[in-house]
């Protein structure tokens, strides 16, 4: 199968008191993961934070760089992957994609899951993710098998050390070259 496309996935850390938390217990430099179609990243989705000021009310999203969470913290870091991939994989990425677009207000932030990752016990509730889990779940739906464990157990540090993201970028979000230009 040719694999002529690409996906984008992004892992960043803004340095906010629960990135800060996470962090002291993984020991890992991103804590947070999203996906995105464009290298530059106009249409990014996770699951965090709804509303940029409130860190409780979490769920599906799609990031803006200028005016999300991001926003709040111009010294956020991160490193951005290329996985290639062939454009059936990207048709039925994009076909998984829109169940939560559709949906989005029926998800709710997975806070037991990402406790259960640092157990290695899974723990999933219908219709409620954490934000490495949603991008392994997009991957997985779609036949794209990273890993040999369930997407509810899938880190950020676990797309950081897989061989077949290509490293695009590391450093200041707001440094990277296509967001420089749209600012």
């Amino acid at each position: 199968m040719e694999k002529n496309q690409s996906v984008y996935i992004m892992l960043s850390d803004t340095g906010t008191l629960f990135t800060k938390s996470i962090k002291k217990y993984t020991k890992a430099p991103y804590n947070h993961a999203s996906i995105s179609f464009d290298p530059d990243l106009q249409e990014l989705y996770s699951f965090g934070r709804k509303n940029p000021s409130n860190p409780i009310n979490g769920g599906f999203v799609r990031e803006d760089i200028f005016k999300g969470t991001y926003s709040k913290y111009p010294e956020t870091t991160c490193v951005i992957y290329r996985l290639d991939v062939s454009d059936r994989d990207i048709i039925k990425m994009k076909r998984v994609l829109s169940v939560f677009k559709k949906n989005q207000s029926k998800f709710l932030y997975n806070i037991l899951g990402v406790i259960g990752v640092s157990l290695n016990e899974p723990v999933e509730f219908s219709n409620s993710y954490f934000c490495s889990q949603f991008v392994a779940e997009i991957l997985h739906r779609s036949g794209i098998r990273l890993w040999d464990k369930l997407p509810v157990l899938i880190t950020p540090d676990d797309f950081r050390n897989n061989s077949r993201l290509h490293q695009v970028y590391e450093g200041k979000l707001f440094d990277y070259e296509p967001i420089k230009k749209r600012l």
